[in-house]
């Protein structure tokens, strides 16, 4: 049986976070929530005889992507208009960039689930204005234009994706550069980040290209994966039963789980692409370059890299908390109040992160929880300091997750003090022997196992608090002791 691998490249539309439209002066609103247009002008309704003025910013933040993207910026830019007809494109065309785009020839490194790496090519990095926005409903479709002309970087990778979990991965780190950079909210719920992937299959070990598909205006990386996975299969299906793949743009169902056509797909010829002739073309400068690369954050793989060397992380937990910004904010101010890393950072990746995903609130929102860095720092102390144990620092972390407060306050106040004292828990020790002979007997006969059982009651008689340590000394001392009787 012929086993196949996909061949997946992925654009990415991203709304860019400027004051104002792409080619206007119009204010850049919240399409989900502003009155439908009420933000537009002549020129971004695409009325006969306005001439559009490119916006500098959305150049400058374009510019910033590509230089994240390891991509080359060419001297020459141009905007070009691409042709097609439908109800949310005003003009009956889009500006945008086609032969000569804003960035070209980069790169982007995805960690994979088996801890290897791999280098996605970046083909290229291009503005242009985005759609209004449809809405159906009973039958007939509203439009509002207030999205119409907003600053779009497209992003579109080479077909060097190779599966599903792949694609998920490189929409992951994608997003993740795009918050860091300050471009893009990354809050795909209201669109201003759609993943499109183009698809086929191929018998692994072959070169060829075969007919593929492009799954359109995929709103979550969820979807994304899923789909991904879902297409994958029907081309399998497909060719091995003697079928063949139709060139076509399809849709994402997200109730049924399956991907469904939508039109045949147009090539870019369909489009008839020519220079835009009200604008002029774009001269990008080495020093405008050299200060936008100057501008450029910390990205995810340097903070991740600098938390190994600095905080002797793992790399898979400096990969987890630099995945988002804010999570990796919170930990090192976590540390900076004085929390080991490696404590502070198990803390997050576990508990913290569980207790996040029983509110359902995303990791990204980690700043707004009640649980302070400074208190989570404080509380690693204190079990660092023997003053508690994990079994009540558990229980403390999920008080301060709903309370909020101060560790060392919560725990003078409630008694939550690990006793270590020896005489005090050898009491309880040989009350807990005494009270399962059977248990203690079956332990001497060479059930060794039954020794974290005996040790489970003894801190159940201490609700919690013994230390654990010396529960175990105390309790192989006693029963030695037993076995001599």
């Amino acid at each position: 049986m012929t086993a196949y691998e996909a061949v997946i490249g992925l654009e990415v539309h991203a709304e860019l976070q400027t004051a104002s439209k792409m080619f206007c002066g119009c204010a850049v609103v919240d399409s989900t929530s502003a009155a439908p247009n009420t933000v537009v002008c002549p020129v971004c309704l695409g009325m006969p005889g306005v001439l559009p003025v490119i916006n500098q910013r959305a150049v400058e933040l374009g510019l910033r992507v590509g230089l994240a993207l390891n991509c080359t910026i060419p001297p020459f830019n141009q905007f070009a208009r691409k042709s097609y007809f439908y109800p949310d494109l005003p003009k009956g065309y889009q500006i945008s960039q086609y032969d000569y785009p804003l960035a070209i020839q980069g790169w982007l490194e995805i960690d994979l689930p088996d801890g290897s790496t791999k280098r996605v090519r970046i083909r290229r990095v291009h503005l242009e204005e985005d759609t209004g926005k449809l809405t159906h409903v009973d039958g007939s479709s509203l439009v509002d234009l207030n999205r119409a002309g907003v600053p779009l970087l497209e992003i579109v990778s080479e077909a060097d994706i190779r599966s599903a979990e792949e694609a998920e991965a490189y929409a992951r780190k994608l997003r993740a550069i795009l918050r860091y950079l300050g471009v893009n909210s990354g809050d795909m719920s209201k669109g201003v980040l759609r993943m499109e992937p183009n698809i086929s299959v191929r018998p692994v070990g072959s070169s060829e290209f075969r007919t593929r598909t492009e799954i359109k205006n995929l709103n979550s990386i969820r979807s994304l994966a899923r789909a991904c996975a879902y297409e994958i299969e029907r081309q399998i299906a497909l060719w091995e039963s003697g079928g063949q793949v139709q060139q076509a743009t399809l849709g994402w169902d997200e109730v049924r789980q399956v991907t469904v056509v939508q039109r045949v797909k147009e090539s870019a010829d369909d489009y008839r692409y020519f220079p835009e002739p009200d604008l002029p073309v774009l001269e990008i400068s080495a020093e405008w370059v050299e200060e936008g690369r100057a501008a450029l954050p910390e990205l995810p793989d340097a903070k991740r890299d600098r938390f190994m060397r600095d905080y002797g992380l793992s790399r898979y937990d400096a990969s987890v908390l630099v995945a988002e910004q804010a999570v990796a904010d919170y930990f090192e101010a976590a540390v900076k109040a004085g929390g080991d890393p490696k404590q502070v950072a198990n803390y997050i990746t576990g508990e913290v992160f569980r207790q996040m995903n029983a509110e359902g609130r995303d990791r990204e929102d980690i700043g707004a929880i009640k649980l302070t860095p400074a208190a989570l720092a404080s509380l690693v102390t204190l079990v660092q300091q023997g003053t508690i144990n994990h079994s009540v620092a558990r229980q403390l972390l999920e008080t301060l997750y709903q309370q909020g407060g101060d560790p060392r306050a919560l725990v003078e106040a409630q008694g939550l003090a690990q006793v270590s004292d020896e005489a005090v828990l050898g009491e309880v020790v040989a009350r807990v022997l005494d009270a399962n002979p059977a248990e203690v007997a079956r332990y001497l006969a060479g059930e060794e196992k039954l020794l974290k059982f005996l040790i489970g009651q003894v801190m159940r008689e201490m609700r919690g608090k013994a230390d654990a340590q010396v529960v175990t000394r105390l309790l192989t001392e006693q029963l030695q002791g037993r076995r001599g009787d």
